[in-house]
């Protein structure tokens, strides 16, 4: 993601665990495509 992008354009995907929308985060822009839970606690209750 380039600098100077609102916080309301960046990508959302839905937790499968929580249902709760997440958006993308700096330490996901390797692997955005492969991040599917919001947190390690939601990974854990899969």
């Amino acid at each position: 993601m380039p600098n100077g992008v609102k916080k309301g354009d960046l990508p959302t995907k839905i937790c499968p665990t929580c249902q709760r929308p997440f958006t993308w985060r700096k330490k996901w822009a390797r692997d955005w495509d492969q991040v599917v839970y919001c947190s390690d606690k939601c990974r854990g209750k899969r």
